[in-house]
């Protein structure tokens, strides 16, 4: 029985592993036919698709950038970038459940091996990937690839019992991020103009503006969590020792990148009045659970919490140089604003109403 659900899983993963690294070959092919390559090595493409491929799983990289290898670290990673691999997970893990004809008993297992195998392949990429410049952080995949993995092949077939409190935070945090992207979408229609100008600046060519626009597209969402961390008060990084805030504007350099278009041009302090829409949802969390009984109402905030710092995690890291080792949002900062803020939504939620009767 264990080895019908190892053949079955070890099918496909492999599926899933190849069905994300082919568009991402194809893709680093044509990034080197275009630009060239200083050594014409042909395993060049095939590297860079092995590095694309863990950069969608948000795998961190250590470089020494030429010509005098200074060191370098590249974390902050498009979360546009996991929507493919999520996507192949769940259909490998969809295809395990029907060749084991949806066996309850079996699909635990199934799903467990999955995770371990993928991550195991995961690990072996960043591993023989490494050059002297660029060094996938190997140790550090199992930590993010596991999770992943766990979480998407969790979500298909039968799911597991998440809870109420999963439940009601999940459409919080889901609706205090859907108007953030409209804000951001708003922003970046406004100043059409300097988005333009940014990317004429590049002069990317036909290709190059290609794989720009599709880059960009990627990076959305981190800019949508940027946008969250503006108007929720604390404000996001674009620089070490930069911030951009409704209290604060600290800018030094920016990179030329069209979604950059949508920044301040200074300090706004009417934008703190964003952080009303975090107030009301943490009223309008109180409000749906307060009238099932306390305790859901409890869970719900602290499961909202660590989905906060999960995006504040993923919304942070470096770009590459020490002038851009904080890029996005403060982890610490944005997600003790945010929950603050739900919390004191909540709180008024249940008492504003005694002391009206009152």
């Amino acid at each position: 029985m264990f080895g019908r659900v190892l053949g079955v899983t070890l099918t496909q993963v492999l599926r899933s592993v190849a069905l994300v690294l082919l568009p991402t070959s194809f893709i680093a092919l044509l990034a080197w036919a275009t630009a060239g390559s200083a050594t014409g090595n042909t395993g060049d493409p095939l590297r860079a698709a092995l590095w694309i491929w863990l950069g969608a799983h948000q795998i961190p990289f250590s470089l020494a950038l030429p010509p005098s290898n200074a060191a370098g670290f590249l974390s902050y990673l498009p979360l546009g970038a996991l929507v493919l691999p999520v996507f192949a997970i769940r259909n490998g893990v969809k295809r395990i459940i029907d060749r084991l004809d949806d066996d309850a008993s079996l699909i635990p297992l199934a799903r467990i091996l999955f995770a371990v195998l993928y991550t195991g392949i995961g690990t072996l990429f960043a591993y023989f990937s490494a050059t002297s410049a660029v060094k996938p952080v190997w140790y550090l995949t199992p930590v993010f690839l596991l999770p992943i993995t766990l979480v998407s092949a969790a979500t298909v077939g039968r799911r597991l019992a998440f809870g109420q409190a999963i439940f009601f935070s999940s459409r919080v945090i889901a609706l205090i991020v859907g108007v953030a992207s409209l804000v951001f979408g708003t922003l970046l229609l406004i100043n059409i103009s300097t988005v333009r100008d940014l990317s004429l600046v590049l002069e990317p060519g036909i290709f190059g503006g290609l794989l720009l626009l599709l880059l960009n597209i990627l990076y959305i969402p981190n800019a949508i969590v940027a946008t969250l961390g503006y108007f929720s008060g604390t404000g996001f990084a674009i620089g070490s020792g930069s911030i951009v805030s409704p209290w604060s504007f600290h800018l030094h350099s920016i990179p030329a990148f069209p979604l950059l278009g949508a920044l301040p041009n200074g300090t706004s302090h009417f934008a703190i009045l964003g952080s009303l829409l975090v107030i009301l949802a943490g009223a309008l969390l109180a409000s749906w659970t307060i009238a099932l009984n306390t305790r859901v109402l409890i869970e719900s905030l602290l499961a909202s919490v660590i989905m906060i710092a999960i995006i504040a995690y993923a919304g942070s890291g470096a770009l590459i140089t020490d002038a851009m080792s904080a890029i996005g949002v403060s982890p610490w900062k944005f997600t003790l604003s945010v929950s603050c803020e739900l919390m004191f939504g909540a709180v008024l939620a249940i008492y504003v109403p005694r002391i009206g009767r009152r």
